[in-house]
């Protein structure tokens, strides 16, 4: 039986090895990410996620960042694993919703009995750890969050208005299907669907492409359908 699924962020492919070699040895199950976006998409993406380890020194979005975006939408518990050894750098981290430090290069047995207390902290006092429910995931960056009524790319909330949510609402809820323009319409703005209306979907499709898509003239997320509608792949 399996103590606990653990995602092992780091840039270094070596650290990751070798945790996740020495995790799996105590009967844990290790998920791992080599950057802060493929991090975040991985927290929404493991529903039954008991802990993170996290670097802070990564390319792009350091682990503070990591930890920041993560603590609006999850509780899982958070342990630095790092080469930052300075007060401040604790501090931080702390702040920012961590839970526990180790720095590196780091003894195997306190790694372990951090985790081991870790969990049995949280599992005892809190529940076991979950992300919110109803998390969809459109792309590699794109998400949903369904329950608070959000979409984040890279784990930054998307600004879409009212009708650009309700468009990728009603997409989602018949995903893998095509929505026809006139029940899009009627699911968006209500009242009959008539010609001209087809050119506001387009409109507004657009603006939202323009907001959750990596290149607007080759969509990867809404799709076209011509001449019936759009549709989100499953």
């Amino acid at each position: 039986m399996s103590k606990g699924r653990v995602l092992i962020v780091d840039d270094d492919a070596d650290i990751r090895q070798v945790v996740s070699v020495l995790l799996r040895s105590e009967g844990y199950e290790t998920e791992t990410a080599a950057n802060g976006q493929e991090a975040i998409l991985k927290v929404l993406e493991i529903r039954d996620l008991d802990l993170l380890i996290l670097d802070i020194m990564m390319p792009g979005m350091d682990g503070i960042e990591v930890c920041r975006k993560i603590r609006k939408f999850s509780n899982v518990p958070v342990l630095f694993l790092t080469a930052k050894s300075q007060d401040d750098d604790k501090v931080d981290a702390y702040n920012e919703g961590g839970d526990d430090y180790i720095v590196k290069p780091f003894d195997q047995t306190d790694l372990l009995l951090k985790i081991k207390s870790l969990l049995r902290r949280y599992n005892n006092y809190q529940g076991h750890t979950k992300v919110e429910r109803g998390i969809e995931v459109l792309s590699e960056h794109v998400a949903v969050d369904k329950d608070r009524r959000i979409a984040t790319k890279a784990g930054v909330r998307i600004n879409l208005t009212d009708k650009e949510y309700a468009i990728l609402s009603t997409l989602l809820e018949n995903r893998g299907e095509v929505v026809l323009n006139k029940d899009l319409y009627e699911a968006v703005w209500g009242g009959d669907y008539s010609p001209s209306a087809g050119n506001k979907i387009m409109v507004h499709v657009l603006n939202l492409r323009k907001k959750i898509e990596e290149d607007i003239n080759n969509p990867s997320i809404v799709k076209t359908v011509w001449g019936k509608g759009y549709r989100i792949d499953k």
